[in-house]
């Protein structure tokens, strides 16, 4: 009786890096990137997020701003805490909604977030350094597609 064997690749065979793999490592160093090119204004990652979701969107509940920066509401008010002394963000009763708070943001906020966004442009350029604008809108697409075909909530 002989026994077959099956072929199995070899450990150190190449084999190219899934994208999952691959977009959990740019995720890893583009957070890096971003926190070292945002520290020297006071400001986190998920502050500069936080304030670009304002920018996009207006007023938001702390609820809505959670969901929109992916972290939990209890760490979303403790941000909208610290963006609030810093006065880069303003929170009033919404008018339709008594027990509802809107957070909206400041002109120091809207300055903050303008001096900022050199810096992660800049890091986008890094990132793809060769692409042109028709295959950047493309990526940008494909990428939102990714993030809302995940999402339950979409973006």
């Amino acid at each position: 009786m002989t026994s077959k064997k099956t072929s199995v690749t070899a450990p150190n065979a190449q084999r190219p890096a899934g994208l999952a793999y691959l977009v959990g490592r740019l995720d890893h160093v583009l957070n890096q990137r971003l926190r070292e090119g945002l520290a020297p204004y006071g400001l986190t990652v998920p502050q500069y997020t936080a304030l670009s979701v304002f920018r996009a969107h207006g007023s938001l509940s702390n609820a809505q701003l959670a969901m929109r920066t992916m972290i939990s509401p209890q760490s979303a008010n403790e941000m909208v805490k610290q963006m609030e002394a810093k006065g880069w963000i303003e929170r009033r009763p919404d008018p339709a909604h008594g027990r509802i708070i809107q957070i909206s943001l400041t002109a120091a906020g809207e300055a903050i977030l303008g001096k900022c966004d050199a810096i992660v442009i800049d890091i986008e350029q890094m990132m793809f350094p060769e692409i042109g604008e028709e295959a950047r809108a493309q990526l940008h697409g494909s990428l939102r597609a990714a993030v809302k075909a995940l999402s339950v909530q979409g973006i």
